[in-house]
């Protein structure tokens, strides 16, 4: 085949794939943030074991966790979309105790940057606890114990009042 029949042959097949690429629609990522429940946050659920969420690309790579919890703790940096991180339990295999998210997710549309009345607004039975404000200058906002188990933590900044944080089940303190 000469060059000149093989261009004409390529040019018109990579200007139709082109068009494809550019007219179809986001991912399902891209459009909207993860979503937070009491058990989960983005198919990253309680009780997990971190080979099967590396292996669905979910965490980085396991490494050491907060000093404060001891010798054996571990923990992963969650992957893009999500920002945070998840906590294992001491002993293998590891399996998910904590979910940190401090960017790309939203439990009932109250994410990152969200202030008290807004999370009092979607979660009218959340309690306001001022007892670390001295401490570690966080709000903190938890909803109450579903049936179904499980809450949602929500730390809110006290110099900026707007939430820099949430966890699942809890928020893991290590500063």
């Amino acid at each position: 085949m000469s060059p000149l029949r093989l261009i004409l042959l390529l040019v018109p097949a990579c200007l139709v794939a082109a068009a494809v690429a550019i007219a179809s629609p986001p991912a399902a990522h891209d459009s909207a943030a993860a979503v937070i429940t009491p058990t989960r946050v983005d198919g990253i659920h309680l009780g997990d074991t971190h080979a099967d969420l590396r292996a669905r690309g979910k965490v980085g790579q396991i490494g050491p966790g907060c000093e404060l919890g001891g010798p054996n703790t571990r923990s992963a940096k969650l992957r893009l979309p999500l920002r945070g991180q998840v906590d294992y339990t001491l002993n293998s295999p590891r399996k998910v105790t904590t979910i940190t998210v401090t960017k790309g997710a939203k439990a009932r549309g109250v994410g990152i940057g969200a202030t008290i009345a807004a999370i009092k607004a979607k979660f009218p039975n959340a309690i306001v606890d001022h007892g670390t404000d001295q401490v570690f200058q966080l709000t903190v906002v938890r909803t109450p114990k579903r049936p179904s188990g499980g809450r949602i933590m929500f730390g809110v900044s006290t110099q900026t009042h707007k939430t820099t944080i949430i966890g699942v089940p809890n928020i893991a303190f290590c500063e």
